[in-house]
């Protein structure tokens, strides 16, 4: 499964860099393939092991305020590894082939 998420924690002030950069950091020490852009964190893993990563990067961001905003969506798809580049290769092959 893929699990693209952002987490920021609310009543932090301005700057949310902080908090956002340890959610970050659980994510890459994680061992998952995972992926950081501008908006969303994406990781890659078998359910337990994604919702884990997630609750511990929540906490983490959540550190820094009296709430936490999370936004997540999934993509389940059993049986298929590599999709965090695999989807992206799919869609680039397509349009080179137009």
């Amino acid at each position: 499964m893929l699990i693209a998420f952002s987490v920021a924690p609310l009543g932090a002030g301005e700057s949310v860099t902080g908090p956002v950069a340890e959610a970050v950091r659980i994510v890459r020490e994680s061992g998952l393939p995972n992926r950081t852009d501008a908006m969303f964190t994406t990781i890659e893993g078998e359910w337990d092991e994604c919702m884990d990563v997630v609750r511990r990067a929540t906490e983490a961001a959540g550190s820094g305020g009296h709430r936490v905003s999370l936004v997540l969506k999934a993509d389940i798809r059993p049986g298929r590894t590599g999709e965090l580049d695999g989807k992206v290769e799919r869609v680039e092959a397509h349009l080179s082939a137009e």
